[in-house]
């Protein structure tokens, strides 16, 4: 009883430690918030009139199961330089009758830390089948899943995948072999298992996208990063609104 009691004080301690060591690392980014402080950002919508999202951090259909500190509207901001190649990538799936969906790109530094603290609490696990059904939660930080920092708060960083369209006006997923943000090996772009038509699709997305200047991530196939962004080293913090 008493080391139950005991780990149970250390886990609140270390959780108290985390909060504060948040704190000064949120403190330390960039916190733009007026219109004048996104001057190098587009709303993705503006910059590629027909490209589809998904804003899912915006809801609870994400592996927190909640609506993501930072998000406050549907809309997707981005780096003008990463619009501008990601524009081509879209005028090149526009003839084959398919177009890009995007789930997000620029992320707040307070939402990254939403997902530290989220990751931390192991008993919150309500997402789990869907999100990350064979990841331990205490494996996310060590298995490359969750990070304090991420590529996407530069704002050069996207998760996308393609949708054919259909004749009622709808849009279908290619499929991937997994959803978006599924939390586990079969994300990752060498992952076994998959059909010759999912293998195929997800050949498609990385191949157009590297070409027209993103690199993957090889634990993510919905995940990739401008070569040239345009700000390498600033972790901005502007709300989603």
């Amino acid at each position: 009883m008493m080391i139950k009691q005991f780990v149970k004080s250390l886990s609140a301690f270390l959780f108290i430690v985390f909060s504060v060591v948040m704190h000064v690392s949120h403190s330390n980014a960039q916190d733009f918030k007026t219109s004048e402080s996104r001057a190098g950002f587009v709303k993705i919508k503006d910059a590629i009139a027909d490209i589809q999202t998904d804003v899912r951090y915006f809801g609870e259909d994400n592996f927190m199961g909640v609506r993501v500190t930072g998000y406050r509207a549907p809309i997707i901001y981005i780096t003008k330089q990463a619009a501008q190649a990601l524009k081509k990538v879209q005028d090149e799936l526009r003839p084959m009758g398919l177009s890009l969906k995007v789930f997000d790109a620029y992320r707040p530094q307070r939402a990254v830390d939403h997902f530290a603290r989220w990751a931390l609490d192991l008993e919150d696990t309500k997402t789990k089948a869907k999100y990350y059904p064979n990841t331990s939660k205490n494996r996310l930080f060590k298995d490359g899943y969750i990070a304090r920092q991420s590529g996407h708060t530069r704002g050069s960083t996207i998760d996308l995948t393609i949708v054919s369209h259909n004749d009622d006006g709808t849009n279908t997923e290619l499929d991937m072999g997994t959803g978006w943000d599924l939390l586990g090996k079969r994300s990752h772009i060498d992952a076994e298992g998959m059909t010759g038509q999912q293998r195929a699709n997800r050949l498609l997305l990385r191949t157009l996208m590297m070409e027209h200047g993103f690199r993957p991530y090889d634990k993510e196939w919905w995940h990739f990063t401008l070569e040239d962004e345009p700000f390498p080293n600033t972790y901005f913090d502007f709300l989603v609104q």
